[in-house]
């Protein structure tokens, strides 16, 4: 027979507060966004908060960004390696740190400029110095997509310039980007506002195209894109009280606007919710002890509606008690998280230690097989 125990007490809900005042978000409304494509995206667990044509394949031009340097961050060339720019990287057209053929440049002072400044020159540089050519590393940032599960997304360059074989879609951009901010690296470089490079005894400052860094509260990534094909394209990230949303929007005449007024929608209407490790005594029958502790993994989170947060219960499955042996793992339980009757998390509880069973005196089978097992030995 188990035990429901209906508790909220092991559910801590960490409230979202914000003094940035909504531009063009008003409580559960979003203003109207300007983006042909665009969306929304818990960082997460993926669950769209938004969508405009999502699903529609569009040029995303410098976004493409994103996946150049995740492939040569986990490419096996070292960041301090030092490149020789070849002829093929010089005079690229458009953005541009402007390499100069035959210049020594670390790969990592090119991903800042490949992020930062998107340089187009710098790509080309990337992608020759991890794969041996442009189209060989185009193949790489292809086959990373097929193992992201992105089926409308194609790559014919690794800058972003107009071509019919490059696109993507607003999802499959934001699926990219959750991604790549797994890496702490694209973190450190995407989130830099500002970067100043060493280049054959001159200087040069970087700034970060990307000025929704400066500009709302908890942006913390992004990349910027612009051809005249493909118009303003935008992916950014931003990260407010453990709720990580990213943001993209595609062909957005008002990107800042669009990304400030659904990031308003988002926080304003959204948080995560935090589970507490679960602990509990287990009454043991015939142990050497008397109970058990059992507990789950660990603790967790869930993005939630706000106003949904006070209706969480977390259910309790456990037996009353056990009888020994009990063996460390065993699952012996499980905590249920639920709101308004639907199964937010599940989360199986499980035996801390081993705990035998009592022998009392004389046990008979015992006493026979040992019997046993001395005839066979006395035989050999």
């Amino acid at each position: 027979m188990k035990i429901l125990i209906k508790i909220t007490a092991f559910v801590i809900i960490l409230l979202l507060t914000s003094t940035f005042i909504p531009a063009l978000a008003q409580g559960n409304t979003i203003g109207s966004i300007s983006a042909r494509s665009a969306c929304l995206v818990d960082a997460d667990s993926g669950k769209l908060l938004y969508s405009k044509n999502a699903d529609k394949r569009m040029p995303m031009a410098s976004t493409t960004k994103v996946m150049t340097a995740i492939v040569a961050l986990e490419s096996k060339v070292p960041l301090d390696t030092v490149i020789k720019i070849p002829k093929a990287a010089v005079g690229i057209e458009g953005s541009s740190v402007y390499l100069k053929e035959g210049e020594s440049i670390a790969l990592e002072d090119l991903l800042y400029s490949l992020l930062l400044a998107s340089a187009n020159d710098a790509s080309v540089a990337i992608a020759i110095a991890v794969a041996g050519s442009e189209d060989a590393f185009v193949e790489l940032m292809n086959k990373k997509a097929r193992e992201l599960g992105l089926c409308n997304t194609h790559f014919s360059n690794p800058h972003g310039l107009d071509d019919k074989e490059h696109y993507t879609t607003a999802r499959e951009l934001a699926q990219i980007m959750a991604y790549a901010l797994q890496n702490e690296s694209f973190m450190t470089i995407c989130g830099t506002y500002k970067k100043v490079l060493q280049r054959d005894g001159s200087t040069r400052l970087l700034v970060n195209h990307n000025r929704l860094l400066k500009a709302y509260k908890g942006v913390i990534a992004g990349k910027t894109g612009f051809t005249k094909k493909s118009g303003r394209c935008l992916v950014s990230l931003a990260e407010r009280e453990g709720l990580r949303l990213i943001c993209v929007t595609l062909d957005a005449p008002n990107d800042w606007a669009d990304h400030t007024s659904l990031y308003d929608f988002g926080f304003s209407n959204y948080m995560r919710v935090y589970f507490e490790k679960i602990s509990i005594e287990i009454p043991v029958i015939s142990g050497e002890k008397s109970s058990v502790r059992a507990e789950s993994q660990g603790s967790s989170s869930i993005m939630i509606q706000k106003s949904l947060a006070d209706q969480i219960k977390l259910t309790l499955y456990a037996p009353r008690f056990i009888f020994a042996d009990v063996e460390k793992g065993e699952i012996i339980g499980k905590a249920v998280y639920t709101c308004g009757g639907r199964v937010l998390a599940s989360s199986p509880i499980y035996a801390c230690e081993d705990i035998p069973k009592i022998h009392y005196g004389f046990n008979l089978i015992d006493w026979l097989k040992n019997i046993i097992k001395g005839l066979k030995e006395w035989k050999k």
